[in-house]
């Protein structure tokens, strides 16, 4: 019986091909003849599906053959993809990727987006700790108010003195004479504010340099030798030039009854770095004036300040008929301002701009050996919320003056005294 279909025999040239033939010779190459489809009608050809290992990929389709001509009433399985195992095939697929119809890996979207997420968080993380230390390393914590002697009770909040002192320190001849600072040796301080944070918003009060105050007993930051107080009266700012920053605590909190928590100090080339380091700071002033000993030349208008008009602009006094209460205002107005244009996410968030600020401030910062990088925060933020609407600024009551001297309201004072204490709205006004 015949085992091909119709139109084949068993052997065509003669030979037995595919049998197993048992000559000699090896079987060689021989040409199959060509076969139509529809040579056997009827007839169902079944071809087995190639292995795993030969197909192309591995769980994917194969797009539909076109017809060469041919019948298709016959199929081989080839146009349907039944030649590669169908979709079940064998192979280990990535966790990261899903196979679509065309066998391309499609990337798990929500995999890759958590993990740049993890990844972000932790480099911030890294960031801000070494930006904390790194801060925190450069703070010079130079003044110990644990030698300051009879110190009033600490009421609610927190009470900062803030000090911009005259010093040269770092400042080359050429800044000098830029700067308009002179060469004096030593230093003073130029102004002087108490910056109070408490739950009814901030509140800023400028103390004139020129205020009477009276010079209590004391102890010496360097010598430890007690001083008794003899009632001598003089002007603040003498304070501090006669022995640092205890003393002024000293003199301040002896004066106005009021805890100070935290001192802060920061000298002209420090102010003025600062002020260049953020770009500017944009002020509106309302008129014109000039001073020569501070180098101040402004016209009416807004404008952006750099360090040196900056600086220029918070020493100026002989331009001003109220001399040294003018000035107070035009200070408290910049420091306000230049907190509150530091405070942007142009700055924080920008490393190129954060980072010489900081350096910029810290280089000349002197703070007390209790302040931390949490509280000098805090105190900046205050400050920008005086200018923010969130609390207020105003000079020391004055009374009156005696020799040149400034001397406080002793009524207005007590009241403001009482309100900062108890952390209540202040509604005391000032000068």
């Amino acid at each position: 019986m015949n085992e091909w279909p119709n139109g084949w025999s068993g052997d065509q040239s003669g030979n037995r091909y595919g049998y197993g033939s048992g000559n000699a010779e090896p079987e060689g190459a021989r040409a199959m003849p060509q076969v139509r489809r529809d040579a056997a009608p009827g007839y169902q050809r079944h071809e087995p599906p190639l292995p795993p290992s030969m197909s192309p990929h591995r769980g994917a389709t194969v797009p539909p053959q076109q017809s060469q001509g041919y019948d298709d009433a016959y199929d081989s399985g080839y146009n349907t993809g039944e030649v590669y195992g169908g979709g079940g095939g064998g192979g280990r697929r990535g966790d990261d990727y899903d196979y679509g119809r065309a066998g391309r890996p499609r990337p798990r979207w929500g995999r890759r987006i958590k993990w740049t997420v993890i990844t972000l968080v932790a480099v911030l993380a890294v960031a801000s700790v070494a930006t904390y230390f790194w801060a925190d390393g450069k703070l010079r914590r130079q003044v110990d108010l644990s030698k300051v002697i009879d110190r009033p009770e600490a009421g609610d909040g927190t009470n900062y003195l803030i000090v911009g002192s005259d010093s040269r320190e770092g400042m080359s001849a050429a800044e000098k004479q830029k700067l308009h600072t002179g060469s004096a040796e030593g230093k003073r301080t130029d102004s002087m504010m108490i910056l109070h944070d408490g739950s009814n918003g901030p509140t800023l009060i400028s103390l004139p340099r020129d205020s009477d105050v009276e010079i209590p007993s004391f102890v010496g930051s360097d010598s430890g030798k007690k001083y008794p107080g003899t009632g001598r009266h003089t002007k603040l700012n003498a304070a501090y030039a006669e022995d640092g920053p205890e003393l002024l605590v000293r003199t301040v909190e002896y004066n106005t009854k009021l805890h100070i928590d935290h001192y802060v100090e920061i000298g002209f080339a420090g102010f003025a770095n600062i002020v260049d380091a953020i770009g500017g700071v944009e002020m509106d002033i309302p008129k014109a004036f000039k001073d020569k000993n501070s180098g101040a030349d402004f016209p009416a208008g807004k404008q952006t300040l750099n360090g040196q008009q900056a600086l220029a602009f918070v020493r100026t006094r002989h331009a001003f008929a109220g001399q040294d209460l003018d000035r107070t205002k035009n200070q408290q107005k910049f420091l306000a301002t230049l907190a509150s244009q530091t405070a942007t996410p142009g700055t924080v968030l920008n490393p190129f701009k954060l980072y010489p600020t900081m350096s910029a401030g810290l280089d000349t910062l002197i703070v007390d050996k209790d302040m931390s990088l949490w509280s000098l925060g805090n105190m900046f933020f205050a400050m920008k919320g005086v200018t923010g609407g969130e609390g207020k600024s105003m000079n020391m009551p004055i009374s009156g003056s005696t020799g040149g001297n400034l001397v406080w309201d002793k009524a207005k004072l007590r009241q403001l005294v009482q309100q900062l204490n108890n952390d209540e709205k202040v509604t005391v006004s000032g000068n």
